[in-house]
């Protein structure tokens, strides 16, 4: 990475800077609006038939929809640490990084051709985009050890991450005038796939303009290609694991991390409308809680982990979201008490809106102070492997909690099933005690490729 000072060169990597945390602001129109807030809702109600019969109507669409996105992650633990290997070794992360985003978008846009009961088209659509998405976030990811120094990779990535919350704050106004989600209205519900896919399509140009492509001093031998050099490269790195301790107990504290997030994204306004009986003012207001404090987390967390550590900063965050469990399981009797101690007329479904601001605080900050862990334990020339390794860990756990979410939910009642969240958050913070972050940052530092 370039050590030079020059006012021309601080403003070219500021400008490069930029470009990378736009890539989140676009993106978060993806995981906002179609897998959080808006088509989770249409595809489980709408989409897929409900069972009146049902004690939960809605439980197929459920156990469907963390099917699909299952099934995408899936796919992201077999290709993502071949393509990081790939992006390093051939110096392509922006192209992987731009088809990724091509991907994406065409998936996305065409939800517009789903219609109620055709639940195959709609499965097969998500987990196509959805694969696309989370592809990409390793590519970008893979970005941040060139953007600044080991001592400012935790304000970069926070900056990116609440830079990104309000990119989703953007493109879910623009979903909210689609109207009811109703079957009656579901020609103008249609449009949340195009609309979200033009937003990401336009919002993500800066970043192909300004981020530069990282060139390592490697070459491509000859008659060996891409795909072999990357298998070969992922099955060294995995030999070698013992030479990055840290990083290897951190992916799995990660793991639980992850799998507990991916109920949370992919359930969070499913549980409040089903469980919960939130309304529109309630949805509308539970967004934008969620939004901010997530921004607000992401930036002071970020700051926060220059200040204490990255390994200290998770920790704090993980014991934000099992404070936020609670809460949230003991809603009924929460607003009981403070209803009787404060003297106040406070509905359930007001309580949980507010709760719901600790969880965004918890979002970003996780996700962030993750990300840039993640870069601090990762040398240069492998960082496209280990943020790949990064994205194994976490869609291995993203698939695996939501399968096993989506079975649990058809067993007991989804208040229940959302114990195993708490859960996930608990074996986390223990195993994540056993990380030395000084020793892992010394071992990205001082390792050499052969």
């Amino acid at each position: 990475m370039s050590k030079d000072k020059s006012p021309e060169a601080k403003k070219k990597k500021n400008r490069e800077i930029f470009g990378w945390c736009m890539f989140d602001f676009a993106n978060s129109s993806y995981t906002t609006v179609i897998i959080s807030v808006v088509y989770c809702e249409i595809f489980t109600t709408l989409v897929v038939p409900s069972d009146p019969n049902s004690a939960n109507p809605f439980q197929h669409g459920n156990y469907l929809w963390a099917w699909a996105l299952a099934v995408s992650y899936l796919f992201v633990v077999v290709t993502g640490p071949i393509f990081g290997a790939i992006t390093d070794y051939s110096s392509k992360k922006k192209l992987f990084l731009f088809l990724s985003y091509v991907g994406c978008i065409i998936a996305t846009f065409l939800l517009y051709y789903v219609e109620p009961g055709m639940i195959w088209l709609g499965f097969v659509l998500v987990a196509i985009s959805n694969f696309f998405f989370a592809s990409g976030e390793n590519f970008a990811s893979s970005f941040l050890p060139f953007l600044g120094s080991k001592e400012d990779l935790g304000k970069i990535s926070g900056y990116a991450w609440g830079i990104g919350y309000f990119g989703g704050i953007g493109s879910v106004v623009l979903a909210t005038t689609l109207g009811d989600y109703t079957l009656e209205n579901f020609e103008n519900l249609k449009l949340v796939g195009p609309y979200t896919a033009i937003f990401f399509l336009v919002a993500a140009i800066p970043t192909f303009l300004f981020l530069k492509e990282p060139h390592l001093p490697t070459g491509l031998p000859k008659n060996v290609n891409y795909f072999k050099i990357g298998v070969d490269r992922v099955v060294k790195t995995l030999k070698a694991a013992s030479n990055f301790k840290d990083l290897m107990i951190y992916l799995v504290s990660l793991f639980f991390t992850m799998a507990a997030l991916a109920i949370v994204i992919s359930f969070a306004f499913i549980y409040g409308a089903q469980e919960i009986k939130i309304e529109a003012q309630h949805k509308q207001a539970m967004f934008i809680f969620i939004q901010i404090s997530a921004a607000i987390g992401a930036l002071a967390f970020g700051v926060i982990q220059d200040s204490i550590g990255a390994k200290k900063t998770f920790n704090l965050t993980l014991l934000v979201w099992l404070l936020t469990c609670g809460l949230i399981y003991f809603v009924n009797d929460l607003t009981i008490f403070a209803n009787e101690v404060l003297g106040r007329d406070w509905t359930v479904q007001w309580v949980f809106v507010f709760i719901s601001s600790l969880a965004g605080m918890g979002l970003g900050s996780t996700q962030s102070a993750s990300r840039a862990l993640v870069g601090l334990f990762s040398p240069e020339s492998k960082s496209g492997e280990f943020f790949g390794m990064w994205g194994l860990s976490g869609k291995i756990a993203a698939a695996a909690g939501l399968f096993l979410f989506g079975y649990i939910q058809t067993l007991v009642t989804l208040r229940n099933a959302f114990l195993v969240v708490a859960l996930f958050y608990l074996l986390s913070l223990i195993i994540n005690t056993f990380v030395d972050e000084e020793r892992g940052k010394a071992t990205a530092v001082d390792f050499k490729e052969n």
